[in-house]
């Protein structure tokens, strides 16, 4: 009896225990219950449209659509800077199967260099895995063959299509149109000031010098957008809206093509600059700069070896030496420092000075000689232009004195900007009292004054500002901006570009402009003329003045013997020009760096170019 109510009580014990654990079971089970449905009515109800959103983000993804760069084309509608189509080797690393070998083998096929390999591991390690990442870019049709057959063996990777800058004629235009490039950490800073960084999404170029950069906004465009559907491994199933980039406007520049050509032939072997305008509009129709180096290269990435060469050149390629080349402009100046000193009643017509081959300033014994050491006689302001006497221009230089040259020569564009339309330029130095006291901490001494008086000393000027000067000279006064664009061109129609016409030079007698100008043909239309010999037998008229700047002083009693001097201290030979004669077309300005006398040197060089313009008229054309 005893025994059988203690299997009662067990059997009890045991039924109370089932039971509490049940009823704590079925309570634990009621709360997860009650915590699943709160979780599916937050996911379902509160937060319904959250994540209907975050669950289209990853259905739906909205691509950027770069837009197409405009197009340059020269005066005559040749091409300049275009788009090609180039093909890249990309690879979305999630989407393959053996990258490691994959990419093994793709080397062999397609030749991809061991540091294109590395820079796309540099990549890789920074990216996405599920973002598309270039391994080889420019790759040629045979390349592209090639892969194409062998596709189905390397999931996950394709060929992409782009447009790519491309300049036709390669280094010829370099240092005015110059190039785009892949956008650094600079552009970017520089693009967000400016309001302007959604522009740039989905592209990756800009415009680093020249043209290019100058109108970047202009040739740019604006970015469009591709909202499309994709599945769970990114893969594009269909395009949901569309709205399309707006590309660049195509713009037409002053520039001639075979005046470019044919004065980059004149300049092969020498270090320096051409530039020639139009003497009606102030038109560039051409500029160059010799050495040059082909923008191509940094569209595509310069290697850090080629891009060091060109840094570290002894010629500096990379300058643009019409825009930026400081040059003493020597005796080129001497037709605006007679327009000031017959201006100013310092000299008139008929005066006329004894030249010994030397002048001394009044109270001094050094001698400023003159370049013919025997002297030109009686010369007066003609003879003193047509051949070009030294001590003619010592003396008026000294009578007018610095406080009233450097304002006049400034109203011919020296010492300050050309206006030029493009970014790369120097204002080079028009000297006064103030700037040599600001700048050395001196005063001005007569004889600065009277090195000045012939374009040497202190005085620098670049081509641009010379071609400028000259125009003016051709314009008798009439003041004009170079300009390098012509127009712009879009679907509604062509736009022709506005001039900046300044306020012209205006003299107290216009007689003083026939003086000077008649003078500057004789230098080369006469026998006595210093640049006779390179004119003989044109078949129209020109005016012009040489220059010989000294790079290296030489000693008063010493002669400037070449031929003991190192090559890169000799003379750089100038020339200005501009015809024809009675109404001007085209104005032009020659410098080469250590070639000697401006008219033995460089005065050939203008002729040879102004045959090319008088034997190719360009045609008339609408703009």
């Amino acid at each position: 009896m005893p025994k059988k109510h203690a299997n009662i009580r067990n059997h009890s014990a045991e039924s109370s225990l089932f039971m509490r654990r049940s009823i704590l079971v079925f309570i634990c089970i009621v709360i997860l219950l009650a915590i699943l449905v709160s979780n599916l009515y937050y996911l379902q109800i509160t937060s319904f449209k959250k994540y209907k959103t975050r669950s289209n983000d990853n259905r739906i993804s909205v691509q950027i659509v770069p837009p197409t760069r405009g197009l340059i084309y020269d005066r005559n509608g040749i091409i300049l800077a275009e788009n090609r189509p180039i093909y890249s080797l990309r690879v979305i690393v999630r989407n393959t199967i053996n990258l490691k070998e994959n990419l093994k083998d793709l080397q062999k096929l397609l030749s991809i260099t061991d540091e294109e390999l590395q820079t796309f591991k540099s990549k890789n390690y920074y990216s996405r895995s599920f973002k598309s990442i270039e391994i080889k870019d420019q790759l040629s049709q045979k390349q592209v063959a090639l892969f194409t057959v062998n596709q189905f063996k390397y999931q996950g990777f394709s060929i992409n299509a782009t447009l790519k800058r491309y300049y036709p004629f390669g280094d010829t235009f370099t240092h005015v149109l110059g190039y785009i490039a892949k956008i650094n950490s600079k552009d970017i800073q520089r693009i967000k000031n400016q309001g302007k960084r959604s522009l740039y999404r989905g592209t990756h170029y800009i415009g680093k010098l020249g043209i290019e950069k100058y109108y970047e906004d202009l040739l740019h465009g604006k970015p469009g957008r591709r909202q499309v559907e994709v599945d769970s491994w990114g893969k594009v199933i269909r395009t949901l809206n569309y709205i399309p980039p707006i590309s660049g406007k195509d713009i037409k520049l002053n520039l001639d093509v075979k005046l470019q050509l044919k004065a980059q032939e004149l300049l092969t072997g020498y270090r320096g600059s051409i530039v020639i305008l139009n003497a009606k509009t102030g038109g560039v129709l051409s500029l160059i700069s010799s050495p040059t180096y082909d923008p191509n290269l940094f569209v595509q990435g310069i290697s850090y070896k080629k891009y060091k060469a060109l840094l570290e050149s002894k010629d500096r390629p990379l300058i643009n030496r019409a825009t930026q080349g400081r040059y003493s402009p020597a005796s080129t100046i001497k037709p605006e420092m007679a327009l000031l000193a017959l201006n100013e009643n310092v000299i008139t017509e008929h005066s006329q000075i004894y030249d010994p081959g030397w002048w001394i300033v009044p109270g001094s014994k050094r001698r400023f000689r003159d370049w013919n050491r025997w002297g030109h006689g009686m010369v007066n302001v003609n003879l003193a232009i047509e051949q070009s006497c030294d001590t003619f221009f010592y003396k008026a230089a000294y009578k007018l004195g610095i406080d009233r040259i450097s304002p006049f020569m400034r109203k011919f564009g020296f010492g300050d900007y050309s206006g030029l339309d493009i970014g790369e330029e120097t204002k080079a130095i028009m000297p006064s009292r103030e700037w040599k006291k600001e700048r050395y901490k001196a005063p001005w001494y007569d004889g600065d004054t009277i090195s000045i008086g012939i374009g040497q000393g202190y005085w620098t000027s670049t081509p641009i500002q010379l071609a400028k000067a000259t125009a003016i000279l051709a314009r008798r006064g009439n003041v004009i901006e170079p300009t390098i664009l012509r127009s712009i061109l879009s679907d509604s129609g062509t736009f022709k570009t506005i001039q900046n016409i300044q306020e012209p030079l205006v003299l107290k007698n216009e007689k003083y402009w026939d003086i000077v100008l008649n003078a500057m043909q004789s230098v080369t239309s006469k026998r006595i003329g210093t640049a006779h010999r390179a004119f003989t037998g044109v078949s129209y008229t020109v005016a012009g003045k040489s220059g010989t700047a000294q790079i290296v002083s030489i000693k008063e009693k010493e002669r400037y013997d070449a031929s003991k001097i190192a090559e890169r201290h000799r003379d750089n030979a100038i020339f200005i020009a501009f015809a024809p004669f009675e109404s001007p077309e085209i104005v032009a300005i020659v410098v080469l760096e250590n070639a000697g006398g401006g008219s033995s040197q460089a005065a050939p060089v203008i002729r040879k170019l102004f045959d090319e313009y008088f034997s190719h008229p360009p045609p008339v054309i609408s703009l």
